[in-house]
């Protein structure tokens, strides 16, 4: 099946289609380097990095361009209150953003344009929008005259007539209608500023994208993606200032994760939830935290607890321990026949065979199916589960060897767009998971012994939840990984 994805903008799931035959033109709002990414941040980027590998995998010629909001409002206030420069404030949050997703396993885009680095080109846009008389000067600010654009709010669903002055839409006596919005804003005592043809001033934050993605992809590129908060007005009014000034589409599919919550309630620093991906990390790895992601699909709400994060870290260990194994096992064999016949094979291998064939198509099907990860992980567990059928023998065939093989290049395959295991990260030592398993089961046995049944049933249902099963017969207690 083609892959389909689901654009916001026609609120339906499509058939992709790319712009240029064979390539695909991706722009990924990042982040604004004002603070350290909160876990909202690295939902969007842990998807986008799915999916712009997936891609690659089926066979696209990817460009994949995330920005970098480096001057905004909310970085002029921090670097006042904390009396340093804002480049210093930027710089220190860009390379703490680079460390997080490095974290997260989320591979370096082609591009990570900056606003400051982009001023001309955002000049240049404005000129072309004035010149159009799809924008206004007052005094020393620029604004957008949404009058001038007839589709505008079809992203959101919103009608212009019912809008009232929302997020970063700041009501204003010197604009013509309250939706208008600043391309660019005039300087302000202490602001840092860059010279333009309506005085010393900034850029306003739409003007920012729609400027850095054109250079990078194109007046007309295939893929916008970043969270459901950015709909409106953010992605609106890109599109507005984009089209109006090009009078062309601007992006073919809008793409949208959606909402986070914590313990059930909304993330905000006013409730003292507010959860950053490093303060997260120092607890789990972060491949936990990209699994605890995945294993729900993009688009739906997710709420982040305790719960599931350790359900996410005992199936990511699961996961290692099992691949760790794999590869134990493989080197052993040495050199065998990569390519399996199978005529030659029996009857029980041909079965393992089969069933593998079925679950590789199901789970490239299902991340064709707007990138449905909650199932492609699912069939990834079941092959973990079967693959563990043969590494648990001591007596394999020629042909189940090659079995192994085969079930190595998948994993390998698939783990290159889920990114769930990091190939580089240190092998878990099995002595060791041999002796700490042990050394639980004999202090469960005590347990047992002095019938403390709670505590007991404890250490046993949770190495069940992380992949290790024990098998009570009469007074010995044997294991086995899942």
């Amino acid at each position: 099946m083609g892959l389909k994805l689901h654009n916001t903008f026609t609120r339906t799931k499509e058939e992709f289609v790319p712009v240029e035959k064979g390539k695909v033109k991706f722009y990924m709002c990042g982040p604004t380097v004002y603070d350290y990414i909160h876990i909202g941040n690295a939902r969007a980027f842990i998807a986008g990095d799915v999916l712009r590998r997936f891609m690659k995998y089926i066979g696209y010629d990817v460009t994949y361009v995330l920005n970098l909001t480096d001057i905004d409002d909310k970085i002029i206030q921090r670097s006042q209150k904390e009396g340093v420069s804002t480049e210093s404030i930027t710089e220190k949050f860009s390379k703490a953003f680079f460390e997080d997703i490095d974290t997260l396993g989320i591979e370096k885009a082609d591009a990570y344009p900056r606003a400051t680095e982009h001023v001309e080109e955002i000049i240049v846009l404005i000129k072309r929008l004035i010149g159009q008389a799809s924008a206004y000067q007052v005094g020393g600010d620029v604004y957008y005259d949404v009058s001038k654009f007839a589709n505008y709010g079809k992203l959101s669903g919103k009608n212009i007539d019912d809008l009232r002055a929302g997020a970063r839409v700041a009501v204003d006596e010197k604009k013509r209608n309250p939706h208008d919005f600043a391309l660019w804003k005039n300087q302000k005592p202490g602001e840092p500023a860059w010279e333009s043809p309506w005085g010393m001033g900034r850029p306003g934050w739409h003007i920012e994208c729609s400027a850095m993605s054109m250079k990078y992809l194109g007046e007309s590129f295939d893929i916008h993606a970043g969270g459901q908060d950015l709909i409106f007005p953010h992605h609106e009014n890109e599109i507005a200032q984009s089209e109006g000034a090009t009078k062309q589409k601007f992006v073919k599919y809008w793409l949208h994760n959606g909402f986070l919550q914590i313990e059930g309630e909304k993330m905000a620093k006013s409730l003292g939830n507010f959860r950053t991906v490093r303060e997260i990390v120092k607890i789990y790895p972060g491949r936990v935290l990209r699994l605890f992601f995945l294993q729900k699909h993009y688009r739906s709400p997710i709420d982040l607890t305790d719960q599931g994060l350790q359900a996410a870290a005992s199936a990511s260990a699961r996961l290692k321990i099992f691949y760790d194994k794999l590869n134990k096992v493989l080197g052993t064999i040495g050199n065998i026949r990569k390519e399996i016949d199978p005529k030659t094979l029996s009857k029980s291998e041909t079965k393992f065979f089969d069933s593998f064939e079925k679950m590789k198509s199901a789970l490239t099907e299902a991340m064709s199916d707007d990138l449905n990860t909650p199932v492609a992980i699912s069939v990834l567990f079941d092959m973990v589960r079967e693959t563990n059928k043969l590494l648990s023998r001591d007596d394999l065939t020629e042909n189940e060897k090659m079995l192994l093989v085969y079930s190595k290049k998948n994993f390998d395959d698939f783990n290159s767009f889920l990114g769930l295991i990091d190939s580089k990260e240190e092998s878990v030592d099995s002595k060791m998971v041999d002796a700490l398993v042990t050394l639980l089961i004999e202090l469960r046995n005590e347990l047992r012994a002095k019938k403390e049944w709670e505590l007991s049933d404890k250490i046993r249902d949770q190495l069940n939840a992380m992949g290790v099963v024990l098998e009570d017969k009469g007074r010995e207690t044997e294991w086995r990984l899942k």
